[in-house]
C-alpha cells in the first residue's frame, strides 16, 4: 500500500497534481476510449450512442464526477447531488470481472496520460478501493 504523494495535501489535490481540468478531462476520455477498445462486456453495461460507443452524456457525467472526486471543482455535486455511487449503480451487475475490467480501463488511461510515480500508485490504490466498493454481485 502506498502513501499519498508527498505534495498531496489540503492545498494540493490529485486534481492539481494531474494538472487541473484539461488533463482530468483527457484522462476520463482515455478511460472510456480504452474501455470501448478492450472491454466490450463492460462497455455493454453502459448507455450507448447510435454508433455503439458509450453515450456522451455518460462520459460527461463521469468526467464531472472524476474532476470533483480528485479534488477539483464540485460541479458534479452541484448538478446531480451527492454521488451515492452504490445506489446509482445498484441496477448494474458489478462482479469481480467487471471491477477488474473497469480497473484495466483506468490503468490503460493512466498509461496513455503518462501518470507515474507516487501519484500513479496513490491513484491506483484509490481506484481499486472504489471499484471494489462498487461490487454488488458475488
Amino acid at each position: 500500500m502506498s502513501d499519498p504523494p508527498a505534495k498531496l495535501g489540503p492545498e494540493t489535490t490529485p486534481y492539481d497534481l494531474l494538472g487541473g481540468r484539461e488533463p482530468v478531462v483527457a484522462l476520463a476520455k482515455a478511460f472510456y476510449d480504452a474501455m470501448e477498445r478492450e472491454e466490450a462486456e463492460l462497455t455493454g453495461l453502459h448507455r450507448r450512442s447510435e454508433t455503439g460507443g458509450v453515450h456522451n452524456q455518460v462520459r460527461e457525467r463521469f468526467t464531472l464526477f472524476l474532476i470533483g472526486w480528485l479534488g477539483g471543482p464540485q460541479d458534479y455535486v452541484a448538478q446531480h447531488g451527492h454521488p451515492r455511487l452504490r445506489m446509482r449503480h445498484a441496477q448494474v451487475p458489478v462482479d469481480e470481472r467487471m471491477r477488474d475490467a473497469w480497473l484495466r480501463s483506468m490503468q490503460r488511461a493512466l498509461d496513455e496520460r503518462g501518470v507515474q510515480g507516487d501519484l500513479r500508485a496513490f491513484l491506483e490504490r484509490r481506484f481499486l478501493e472504489v471499484a471494489d466498493f462498487m461490487r454488488n454481485v458475488p
